[in-house]
């Protein structure tokens, strides 16, 4: 028998803040300066919803050499001036979680200063106060399951009752890997295609989202 849903665990960029576009369109611009020229496809495909201490693991991996030194403060100085130019919520998000009545948390690959930036900017920070986690805190990163089942554990709730909302590959496979119900959200920038799989619903518009965990 399958447990009604009684947490919902969210990913941040792309689920609740619209920043995949921005990052993306950063990451291109930088890494073409680093001699490894990506489209923002290939960015999607490779990095979004991993950590960044993994996408820098597999820069160096692919250009044989260390990062040089104040590349990644650099980097998060384009991030912060981009995010604060152009960021904005994800589109009807602000209205789903005004009627998702369930607990909720936030479980991202970013770091905790990334989450205050973002989810600041967008006036959403106060609404997961003390209630928001990291990929810091765990060993593995998405697509491994320990973010989320460490999201759970703090929650107080067992994974089977848990829906996580994602909107990258790695996030839903990481999703299925902690026995966690998974929403895809293909309204950004992943194909529908990438997130479809067992145990996982797969939508495109935020303000649906309520009505489709009450249905599960």
């Amino acid at each position: 028998m399958i447990k009604p849903i009684e947490l919902v665990i969210f990913d941040c960029d792309g689920v609740l803040v619209d920043s995949e576009r921005i990052a993306v369109r950063v990451d291109a611009m930088s890494l073409a300066s680093l001699g490894w020229p990506l489209s923002e496809a290939e960015i999607v495909e490779r990095f979004v919803g991993r950590s960044h201490a993994d996408m820098i693991t597999d820069v160096e991996k692919h250009l044989g050499y260390k990062l040089p030194d104040g590349w990644e403060a650099e980097q998060r100085h384009l991030y912060h001036k981009a995010m604060e130019a152009e960021l904005t919520a994800v589109e009807g998000v602000v209205e789903a979680l005004k009627q998702i009545q369930l607990p909720a948390c936030v479980a991202s690959s970013s770091s905790h200063d990334g989450l205050r930036h973002t989810l600041g900017l967008t006036g959403l920070y106060s609404r997961f106060e003390g209630r928001i986690y990291s990929a810091a805190e765990v060993v593995n990163g998405k697509p491994a399951p320990d973010l989320f089942l460490h999201a759970a554990r703090q929650m107080g709730f067992a994974p089977e009752v848990c829906a996580v909302v994602e909107d990258s590959r790695y996030g839903v496979q990481a999703a299925r890997a902690a026995g966690m119900r998974a929403f895809g959200y293909c309204g950004g920038l992943t194909p529908a295609e990438w997130l479809h799989g067992p145990g996982t619903v797969v939508f495109d518009d935020m303000r649906e989202l309520p009505a489709l965990l009450g249905e599960v």
